[in-house]
């Protein structure tokens, strides 16, 4: 049996009311706040002393994401690069597709639509899910997965 622990992060729709109006949630929105969960997520575990891999879909997601990275807060300082850029030593955060990570085990942000290949090399894998239900049913599918893998799942709502 597997012992990598796969979190879920379930993002909740912060409008105040009771109950979100779910009918008015664009993709846009639930993109930008996924991307936004990311990095809290990233600088978590950086101060944490982690190592993470951040796996995207492309490299326009892997590129905004490190954008984000540099912006999101004022006063943070995360050190990261883009898989195959910077130093030979990479810092302890690194952004990617396509290919699999070199030198990077301990946490695996997947921040794609596909579960790769690679996961079970991790000893943490953590997906974020936005309050929109094309996410939802991607991230059943993920979740129906992991299990099927006999990986140890958490959920957690934000």
């Amino acid at each position: 049996m597997s012992s990598i622990r796969v979190d879920f992060y379930l993002l909740q729709v912060n409008t105040g009311q009771e109950e979100p109006d779910l009918e008015n949630v664009s993709q846009a929105t639930a993109i930008n706040t996924k991307a936004l969960f990311a990095c809290r997520l990233i600088e978590k575990a950086y101060l944490r002393g982690h190592q993470l891999f951040v796996y995207c879909n492309n490299k326009h997601d892997a590129e905004t994401l490190d954008e984000l990275l540099w912006t999101f807060k004022e006063d943070s300082f995360i050190p990261h690069n883009l898989q195959g850029e910077g130093p030979e030593n990479p810092p302890p955060i690194q952004l990617g597709y396509e290919r699999e990570p070199s030198g990077f085990s301990e946490i695996l942000l997947n921040f794609s639509d596909i579960i790769p290949a690679f996961y079970n090399r991790f000893q943490r894998v953590m997906e974020i899910v936005p309050n929109e239900e094309q996410a939802k049913e991607l991230s059943r599918l993920h979740y129906k997965e992991y299990r099927a893998n006999g990986c140890v799942l958490k959920t957690h709502p934000i």
